[in-house]
C-alpha cells in the first residue's frame, strides 16, 4: 500500500530515533504527529482541502457563519436568484471591516452585497468550529443565494483515523516533519534536527509546487511547462 498508515508512522519515528514506547509513548506521539500535520496544513494550501458551501443570505442580516472547519475563505459568490444557486452572480470583494463600516455610512445600507470581511460577531447559531463569521455589505435586501469557496482543516491522522490525504500523498514530508518535532522533544543532536528540517523543506517545496501549480493548470489552457536551458557561452 502506498503512503503511510498511523501505525507505520509511529514505528518509523521510533526506528529513526532509536527509541521505544517507554520514551515515545502513544500520547506523546499523538501530539507530535498532530503538530506535524498542523505545520504541513499551514505551510501548504492542499488542493484536496478546497471545498464549497452553498446557502441563502437572510434579508436584513449582515453576517453569516463561516463554514465549519474553514481555515481561510478563497472567495464568495452572490447570486441574483433567491431560490437557487444558478444564473447571474458576482464575486464579492474582500475588504477590512473598517472599509465596510465606512461604506455603509456613506451609501445605502441595504441592497445586493458587494464586499465582505471576516468578523467574529458572536451571533446566535455561530459555528461550533469557531471558524468565525463573515460580514457582507450592503446588508442583503433579499435572500440572495451564495456560494463560499474555502479551504477546510483536513481530517487528522490519529489512532482512530489511520490514514488521511497527507499520509497517503505526502508520506515522506509527514515523516520528516514528525522527526523534526521528535528531535525537538527529545532534545536530540542539533545536526539531526537540522538534517530533517532541511529534508522537510525540500519535500514541502516539491509538494507545494504540485498542489498550487501542476494541479491547477492543464496543457490546453496553460500550455506545456517548459524548462529554460541556458545556451553555452561562446
Amino acid at each position: 500500500m502506498a503512503g503511510l498508515s498511523y501505525s507505520d508512522l509511529v514505528t518509523q519515528i521510533r526506528n529513526y530515533t532509536e527509541t521505544d514506547s517507554n520514551v515515545l509513548t502513544t500520547a506523546i506521539l499523538e501530539n507530535i504527529i498532530l503538530n506535524s500535520q498542523y505545520r504541513i496544513m499551514r505551510d501548504i494550501p492542499i488542493d484536496a482541502d478546497r471545498l464549497q458551501q452553498e446557502g441563502n443570505l437572510v434579508t436584513g442580516q449582515e453576517s453569516i457563519n463561516a463554514p465549519a472547519g474553514a481555515l481561510f475563505i478563497r472567495g464568495i459568490q452572490v447570486y441574483d436568484s433567491t431560490s437557487s444557486i444558478a444564473g447571474a452572480n458576482t464575486y464579492l470583494e474582500k475588504k477590512d471591516v473598517t472599509f465596510l463600516e465606512e461604506y455603509i455610512s456613506a451609501t445605502t445600507s441595504t441592497g445586493t452585497p458587494k464586499y465582505y470581511a471576516m468578523l467574529d460577531t458572536g451571533a446566535t447559531g455561530e459555528s461550533s468550529s469557531n471558524s468565525g463569521s463573515i460580514i457582507v455589505s450592503p446588508t442583503p435586501s433579499d435572500t440572495f443565494g451564495y456560494k463560499i469557496h474555502y479551504n477546510a482543516a483536513p481530517a487528522t491522522l490519529e489512532s482512530g483515523n489511520v490514514t488521511n490525504y497527507i499520509s497517503m500523498n505526502f508520506p515522506n514530508g509527514l515523516l520528516y516533519a514528525a522527526l523534526v518535532e521528535t528531535y525537538g522533544y527529545l532534545k536530540g543532536p542539533a545536526d539531526m534536527l537540522q538534517l530533517y528540517e532541511q529534508k522537510y523543506k525540500e519535500e514541502a517545496q516539491k509538494f507545494a509546487l504540485e498542489q498550487t501549480g501542476r494541479r491547477r493548470r492543464d496543457d490546453y489552457t496553460d500550455g506545456t511547462i517548459r524548462t529554460k536551458i541556458d545556451s553555452a557561452s561562446p
